[in-house]
């Protein structure tokens, strides 16, 4: 099914009971948030939510409603999200016609494609512009905007379809990057160095041009996540999101600029950048679950304000997985897949958890024929688009399910060897990775657990398994090393044995050298993986351990090696020799909101 407007997927959901309306009146300062990340924290990722009475403003918020796999289903327009991929697999295949017979049957795919570019329609058609507010008219006032997390520098626009050119109009961008509202006609330009966005911004910079711009906010589901999407440089977003629809997207001329913007959009701000002025932006509680730190970007200055008669804010939240973006992010892992073939054909699956939050942890299956294949297909990653700011790489042999969390484990605990399968370089990383010694650039990590072959290493250290072992109690280990709060023995059967400690820090390099002592130490040689974390660490929660162990690790620096062993050290490395950047805070809600969400929770959702 395919939507001509938000409204039409918000009716669609409605009628899937995929959607909550919410009557009670809440704040979209930390309420909504709070609320919000309750629901997307449940198994299947809650509900749609549409807030219905939002203080400050009569345009209801819509959130959530891309945050589980029903739900990107259905807003992509398919029973299984798989279908997109075997569609572009489809055209990536297509083989030169040699009779025509063969011309005859690509006819009707041809026909297909005509539809997927975009196409400008008239002022009449923009719903978009039912209302224009020019002038002093102008006002973001007007908008529920959130301010998601407590130490935020303010309101947020956090799902804005950014619409821009390049300095000779012949590339357009379609992306999304969040505003931080300054007052009522202007907000930050957050893109990153590394984004297109940021790219056509130098280039006017260069030039010192006034660069303009356009943002939708709410758009038919097909344009909200192909704004989202890891695209190629110079595919269109617009001409994706008319290959998801089957339909060109209609687009219809900006009031102030010349640009063009979807015409169901719920709410358009044009404006322009003035590559001479920057702003101090942030900080924002982003999607690592950390908050990233403030720094000077362009300024967008608003000249217009149009929207529908009676407009949905589309927003969206991003905090310690799983969120929203979560399910964003696996639509595109799966979607992807086939464009990675066509570079890396040995390609069978990818995984990205999310306790990777994208960036993090990258999980592959390969078609393996010769040695070290692994290792190449690691460093082709490192290069290629936005899978190079990947920090760990961990490939398997196609045989296995890689989307299988136990297989994965089991594999990883009884398998690797530290002294042969790792593979470490070095190589640039997202802007918000705040694990390395300085920004931008750091170690990366490559495990290879597929089947050694003829012409590899075999194994440097026999660690034998032996079932009669008798494993230190956790007791045993505090004792023995007081500095410690807390310990916890993972139960595993199998070669590597793990244990998880918390460590309340009191001077440098505390960590490597509890690490050091106790790698040193025989009586518990039969750990073998020692994990150590800051004391506040709730050790009985796995996948928050491992979440923080893929945020906080610059691998070269926080893993020591004692032959088949391992020391990861994940505390703060703040006033470490080398250490450059600012360790972030870790984003929690304030007491008084959750106390607030506690007592509207139970009519909210009609809990008895």
């Amino acid at each position: 099914m395919n939507y001509h407007s938000l409204g039409e997927f918000v009716d669609r959901l409605e009628s899937k009971n995929e959607l909550v309306r919410i009557k009670d009146h809440v704040s979209p300062i930390l309420e909504i948030t709070e609320i919000t990340d309750r629901v997307s924290k449940q198994s299947d990722g809650g509900k749609a939510l549409l807030f219905e009475n939002v203080e400050g403003s009569n345009i209801p918020v819509l959130i959530n409603a891309f945050g589980s796999f029903k739900r990107i289903n259905i807003a992509l327009g398919v029973h299984d999200i798989e279908k997109i991929p075997r569609d572009i697999d489809k055209y990536l295949k297509i083989k030169p016609p040699s009779s025509l017979l063969e011309k005859v049957k690509l006819l009707p795919m041809l026909l297909e494609a005509a539809a997927f570019p975009p196409k400008i329609v008239s002022a009449q058609k923009g719903s978009c512009q039912e209302v224009v507010l020019t002038g002093n008219d102008v006002d973001l006032g007007i908008i529920p905007i959130l301010q998601c997390w407590p130490n935020d520098a303010g309101r947020f626009i956090t799902f804005p379809i950014v619409v821009n050119r390049t300095i000779d109009k012949k590339l357009r961008n379609v992306g999304l990057y969040r505003m931080q509202v300054y007052d009522k006609k202007s907000t930050g330009m957050h893109w990153h160095i590394h984004k297109d966005g940021a790219h056509f911004f130098h280039e006017f910079k260069k030039q010192g041009k006034v660069m303009e711009c356009a943002v939708a906010i709410g758009a038919d589901p097909a344009v909200c996540y192909s704004a989202s999407a890891p695209l190629p440089y110079g595919i269109d977003e617009f001409l994706f999101a008319g290959f998801i629809r089957k339909s060109p997207v209609p687009l219809v001329k900006c009031k102030t600029v010349d640009l063009e913007i979807p015409a169901s959009a719920e709410i358009v701000l044009e404006g322009f950048i003035d590559p001479s002025e920057m702003r101090l932006e942030g900080p924002f509680g982003d999607h690592t679950g950390y908050y990233s730190q403030d720094g000077d970007y362009p300024v967008f200055n608003i000249t217009a304000i149009t929207h529908r008669k009676n407009p949905i804010y589309l927003t969206t939240i991003v905090g310690k997985p799983p969120q929203e973006d979560f399910y964003l992010g696996k639509a595109t892992e799966r979607i992807f897949l086939p464009l990675m073939r066509t570079q890396l054909p040995e390609i069978i699956d990818m995984n990205m958890p999310a306790v990777g939050v994208f960036h993090n942890l990258v999980i592959i299956s390969i078609e393996k024929r010769f040695p070290m294949q692994a290792r190449r297909l690691m460093s082709a990653l490192w290069g290629m688009g936005q899978m190079s700011f990947a920090k760990t790489i961990i490939v398997f042999d196609h045989s296995v399910d890689i989307q299988s969390n136990k297989a994965i484990t089991e594999i990883l605990l009884n398998e690797i060897d530290f002294t042969r399968d790792l593979f470490l370089s070095e190589g640039i990383l997202d802007v918000l990775n705040h694990a390395s010694d300085k920004a931008l650039y750091g170690s990366k990590l490559g495990i290879d657990l597929t089947n050694k072959i003829e012409g590899e290493e075999e194994t440097r250290t026999k660690l034998e398994s032996d079932k009669n072992t008798t494993l230190p109690l956790s007791e045993n280990i505090l004792e023995k090393f007081t500095e410690l709060t807390s310990c916890k023995i993972l139960e595993q059967k199998g070669l590597h044995q793990v244990a998880f400690a918390t460590l309340e820090k009191n001077y440098q390099q505390q960590g490597s050298k509890i690490i050091d002592r106790f790698m040193s130490n025989n009586e518990f040689s039969s750990i073998t993986i020692l994990v150590v974390l800051e004391g506040h660490e709730n050790i009985n929660d796995t996948s928050t351990v491992l979440w923080k162990i893929l945020n906080n690790i610059d691998p070269k620096r926080d893993m020591h090696f004692f032959g088949n062993r391992v020391g990861i050290d994940v505390t703060c490395k703040t006033g470490e020799d080398g250490y450059t950047q600012h360790w972030p805070d870790e984003i929690e809600m304030s007491e008084k909101v959750k106390n607030i969400v506690d007592q509207k929770w139970k009519n909210m959702f009609h809990e008895s």
